[in-house]
């Protein structure tokens, strides 16, 4: 069970490292440097987005307290971001850093969560279906 929960937070930390990988890299912006209000937007709609599905992921690939198991990836999400922030702060622009801590990281807790009750509906429904 142990293997199967460190895949799924690395899985879940991957989801949203290589989509946020991908779009600073496609994008040719960097992810420490100013952007426009439009592209932060953007960054911010899709870092969410890709957060929230790795924490759902991560609690699927679990099976087990997939709650807990998103919170996991939050927090190692919000721990990135910290350090970035605090090696950042001076020497560049803090919006991605910023953002990542007050919306990804809890958007990656909520998908955890969303599985959490995807998972509690399904079992519920197998108990009902299975003594009609």
């Amino acid at each position: 069970m142990i293997f199967r929960s460190v895949v799924a937070v690395i899985a879940g930390c991957a989801i949203f490292a290589v989509s946020a990988g991908a779009l600073f890299a496609l994008s040719g912006q960097d992810a420490h440097g100013e952007a426009s209000v439009p592209f932060m937007v953007l960054a911010v709609v899709y870092g969410v987005a890709f957060a929230l599905l790795g924490g759902y992921v991560s609690g699927w690939i679990a099976s087990r307290a997939p709650f807990t198991h998103g919170l996991i990836v939050a927090g190692i999400l919000a721990l990135g971001a910290g350090i970035s922030l605090i090696v950042t702060v001076s020497k560049g622009a803090i919006w991605s850093q910023v953002t990542a801590l007050t919306a990804m990281a809890p958007a990656a807790a909520l998908g955890g969560y969303l599985r959490a009750r995807t998972s509690r509906h399904a079992k519920k429904a197998d108990v009902v279906d299975s003594s009609c």
